[in-house]
C-alpha cells in the first residue's frame, strides 16, 4: 500500500485496520479494564514487555493505541502516549527527563498551566527553572547552568503568539545534550513538525485542536519509543493519567477533518487580525501572519500557516477589554480554544491567573490583553460582531 500519501490522506486512513469479523470502518471502541492470558507466563511477560500486548487499562488500550500510532506518524515520531489532558502530557514529558536537584529552562511566556507546575508544584521536589526571553539566543544559553536537563517551549506562545526559531534553540540544546521539549499545541502536526526542525519531545493539548470539537480533554507526548516506554511503565501508568477508549476515539474521528478544520481557522484568523490592526479601538494585534510581527520571518519559515489563534489590546486597558469580551454576542467566553466556535478570553484573570499581577509584563501580558480563538463561523459574521462590540465599548467609555 503507498504511504507516501499527504497529510489530511494519512490523518484518515493510516493504520486504520478493517475489523477482522464485519469490516466496520469506523475504529472500535474497546473499553476494556481486564485483559485475559492463556498462562501466567504469558502474562508476567506482556507486564515486563517481553510479549506485546495489553494487561491492564491504565497502562495501554486497543483504541488508544491505534490512535497513538496515527499521532506519532502525523509527528513524524518514533512513537506517542496518549494521556488524560494537556497538562498530563506536559507532566509526563518534563517527568521523564528531570529529578529532584535538576533546573529546566522554560520561554518567559507560557501557558499558565505550565507555569503554575513549574512554581507550585517543581519546586517541592526540588526541581527548579528559569522562565526566560528564548527569542534571545545568547539569553537563553546564558540561562543554562551546570544541572539544567531540558530546555521547554512553546511557539507561537500562549496567549502573545511569539514565534520561537525552533532548529536554532535545537541547535542549543544539542550543543549542551539536553533534550528540547516543544509545546506544539497552537499549531498542531498539520502546520509545523518541531521533531524535523530539531526538537526532541512534542506535547499536545489533544483538548484543542487535534480534537476539534470542544468534547474532549486529552494530552499526547511524541518522541523516540524509548522514552514513550518509559513514560507509560513508569509515570502515565503509575500517576493513572491514561487516555481513555472513548475519548480516544473522539480524537480520531476529529483527526479526520483536521486539515480541513486548521485551513479555516487560519482562514479566518488572518481576515480578523487584518481587521482588528485597521481598527481604531484596537492599541495591538499579536498574529504570526501580520508583517507588523517582530517574527513574521520565522513564522513564514518554519510554519505552513499562521494558527487560529488572535491576541490583541482594546484601547482603554483592563476595564474597557472586560466590556468588550461583555459586548460580544456571537463569540463566548471560554477557557478553551480550538473550538468550531469562537472563543475569547481575559488571559490575566483567566487562563494566566496563577501568575501575580506586579509580574505580568515579564511575560508578555499585559492586563487589557485578550485571546481569541478564531472558530469556523463565516468570518463576516465574526468581524461584524467584532465591530460591534468595540464600537459598544468605546461608546460606554466616552460617556463615563
Amino acid at each position: 500500500m503507498n504511504r507516501k500519501w499527504n497529510f489530511s490522506t494519512k490523518a484518515i486512513h493510516h493504520n486504520k485496520p478493517l475489523n477482522v469479523n464485519n469490516h466496520a470502518v469506523s475504529q472500535p471502541v474497546v473499553p476494556a479494564v481486564a485483559y485475559a492470558f492463556n498462562s501466567a507466563d504469558e502474562a508476567a511477560a506482556t507486564v515486563t514487555g517481553e510479549r506485546e500486548g495489553f494487561y491492564y487499562g491504565r497502562y495501554g488500550n486497543p483504541t488508544t493505541e491505534v490512535l497513538e500510532d496515527k499521532i506519532a506518524t502525523l509527528e513524524n515520531a518514533e512513537a506517542a502516549l496518549g494521556v488524560s489532558s494537556g497538562m498530563a502530557a506536559i507532566t509526563n514529558a518534563l517527568l521523564a527527563v528531570l529529578s529532584q536537584g535538576d533546573h529546566v529552562v522554560i520561554t518567559k511566556d507560557v501557558y499558565g498551566g505550565t507555569h503554575k507546575l513549574m512554581t507550585s508544584f517543581a519546586p517541592r521536589y526540588g526541581i527548579s527553572c528559569d522562565f526566560v526571553n528564548c527569542s534571545d539566543l545568547h539569553m537563553l544559553e546564558s540561562a543554562i547552568k551546570h544541572n539544567t536537563k531540558a530546555i521547554y517551549i512553546e511557539t507561537p506562545s500562549n496567549p502573545s503568539l511569539t514565534v520561537l526559531h525552533i532548529e536554532e534553540i535545537a541547535d542549543i540544546a544539542r550543543k549542551y545534550a539536553i533534550p528540547l521539549i516543544v509545546d506544539n499545541t497552537f499549531m498542531t502536526p498539520y502546520l509545523q513538525k518541531p521533531i524535523d526542525l530539531g526538537a526532541d519531545i512534542v506535547v499536545h493539548s489533544a483538548t484543542k485542536y487535534l480534537n476539534g470539537h470542544g468534547d474532549v480533554i486529552a494530552g499526547f507526548v511524541c518522541g523516540t519509543q524509548s522514552m514513550i516506554n518509559k513514560m507509560r511503565s513508569n509515570i502515565m501508568g503509575d500517576l493513572g493519567q491514561n487516555l481513555n477508549a472513548w475519548e480516544a476515539y473522539l480524537i480520531l474521528r476529529g483527526l479526520k477533518t483536521l486539515g480541513l478544520r486548521m485551513d479555516r481557522h487560519c482562514k479566518n484568523a488572518l481576515e480578523i487580525a487584518k481587521f482588528l490592526e485597521s481598527h481604531p479601538a484596537v492599541t495591538r494585534v499579536y498574529y504570526p501572519g501580520l508583517c507588523s510581527h517582530p517574527q513574521f520571518d520565522i513564522a513564514q519559515k518554519q510554519m505552513k500557516d499562521n494558527g487560529g489563534i488572535v491576541s490583541f489590546e482594546v484601547k482603554g486597558g483592563v476595564e474597557a477589554g472586560k466590556k468588550f469580551i461583555n459586548e460580544l454576542q456571537l463569540a463566548l467566553i471560554a477557557f478553551s480554544l480550538g473550538d468550531p466556535e469562537t472563543l475569547v478570553q481575559h488571559p490575566a484573570s483567566m487562563t494566566h491567573s496563577s501568575i501575580p499581577e506586579d509580574r505580568l509584563n515579564e511575560f508578555g501580558i499585559s492586563k487589557g490583553l485578550i485571546r481569541l480563538s478564531a472558530g469556523l463561523e463565516d468570518v463576516e459574521d465574526i468581524i461584524r460582531d467584532l465591530d460591534q462590540a468595540l464600537i459598544s465599548t468605546q461608546s460606554q467609555l466616552v460617556n463615563q
